[in-house]
This record gives C-alpha cells, sequence and structure tokens, in this order.
C-alpha cells in the first residue's frame, strides 16, 4: 500500500477533522501548501444530484473575479471577419475549421481552449474522438460553441472556469493558486460555489450541495462549514 510523503503527513497534521469557516478554510490551504511550485487550490463539491439522469446533470461556467493564476492558450476556430475579432480579443491561434482539422489531425494540440461559431462545428466533428477525452471539444453548454468568439475568447483569458458534476456527483474546480491573497481566494470560491448552486436541476430533490473541501494540489483537504458559504 503506498504512503503519504513526510511533508504530506506534516501538512495534514494541522487539519482537523472538522468543518472550518471558508476564511479559515481558506488560511489553512495556504499554510499547509509545501511544495516548491504555486500550487493550484481547488473546490470540490459533494452534490446530492444522480449524474446518470440527463435531467439531473449539473454544469456551467464562471468567470472568477481573479482569474486562475493560469494563461490559458485559446484557439479560435471561424472564419471571414469572425476571424479578426477573434485575433482583437486575444485569441492565441486562430483557424477556419478545415485548417484547424487537418493541423489536430497532423497531432497538434497545443491549446487549453477551443471556441468555434456554430458553422464550424460540422468539421470538426471529424476530430471529435480526439478533443473529446480531453475536454477540448466546444459545446454550446459551456458558450464556447457561439456566433461571438471574441465574447468567449476574452472570457476564457478572464479567467472562465468550466465546471461539470462527475460520474460520482461530485464537482471539481480550480480557484486560483497558493499565492493569491486570501481575499482573492474567498472571492473567487464564493464565486464558484454561487454559479453551480445557481446550476441546480429542477428535478433535483432534496439537500442539493453536501459538502465542500478545498485544497492545493499536493496539500490536505480541508472541509467547508456549508453556513460561512451561505449554502442553501
Amino acid at each position: 500500500m503506498a504512503t503519504k510523503g513526510k511533508n504530506y503527513r506534516a501538512a495534514a497534521s494541522q487539519v482537523e477533522r472538522r468543518p472550518y469557516t471558508i476564511e479559515d478554510a481558506v488560511g489553512m490551504v495556504k499554510d499547509a501548501a509545501f511544495a516548491k511550485f504555486d500550487e493550484t487550490v481547488e473546490v470540490s463539491m459533494r452534490l446530492g444530484v444522480n449524474p446518470r439522469h440527463a435531467d439531473q446533470m449539473v454544469r456551467g461556467t464562471v468567470v472568477l473575479p481573479h482569474g486562475t493564476g493560469k494563461t490559458r492558450r485559446v484557439l479560435a476556430v471561424c472564419e471571414g471577419p469572425a476571424q479578426k475579432l477573434a485575433e482583437e480579443a486575444g485569441a492565441d491561434v486562430v483557424l477556419s475549421g478545415d485548417d484547424a482539422v487537418a493541423k489536430i489531425q497532423g497531432g497538434w494540440l497545443e491549446f487549453d481552449a477551443m471556441v468555434a461559431t456554430p458553422d464550424m462545428m460540422r468539421a470538426l466533428s471529424k476530430v471529435g474522438r480526439v478533443l473529446g477525452p480531453r475536454g477540448l471539444m466546444p459545446n454550446p453548454k459551456s458558450g464556447t460553441v457561439t456566433p461571438d468568439v471574441a465574447a468567449a475568447v476574452n472570457e476564457i483569458k478572464a479567467g472562465r472556469v468550466e465546471f461539470r458534476v462527475d460520474r460520482t456527483a461530485i464537482i471539481h474546480a480550480p480557484v486560483g493558486k497558493v499565492s493569491f491573497s486570501t481575499e482573492h481566494l474567498l472571492e473567487n470560491t464564493r464565486a464558484l460555489v454561487d454559479a453551480v448552486q445557481k446550476a441546480k436541476p429542477s428535478s433535483a430533490k432534496g439537500r442539493y450541495v453536501h459538502s465542500v473541501y478545498l485544497c492545493s494540489t499536493m496539500g490536505p483537504g480541508v472541509q467547508v462549514d456549508l453556513v460561512s458559504l451561505d449554502v442553501k
């Protein structure tokens, strides 16, 4: 059986097995971080939904007030005047549908997010099996298939995060870096939690949010008191 390293064990020993207020939880995550790199801070939310039912699938996007701390490379797939608008919005690469498909089929995947106009989706369907498993396939529900590619590029560059419940009814999403100030991490976390609450399916009955945890990339999880997050 694999054992945790001494640095992890030392960090975990600082965390009590109880819910912390969101303010204390953020402070604990920052204090317990031990890696030599700037760790990502992630929120995990266990929801009272059954993802096997299509009408209880929870997904959406939120623009974090202070971004994620990560520079994302954006590929915009469009044609005509939209290409210039996408470039002006900050897209790292702008291609037509056919050109994008040719590059991806050739093994090129040097981007973190893709946005596309609806008319490009027919061409992109040819590389769906490559993009889908990597979470890179544009989707109208995540706002990455849109006539206004410039606005989508702007949001992604500004720190838009996509969240989606997994098969175990848990949402995992980044809310910044350990180097962020406590105030910025608080505001980002509240923005994400509020967005997930607004995405509650009408078919979901009973308690919606069961638990919320914060952790850094290498650090231990810290349970958050739901009352301090104004979770309903």
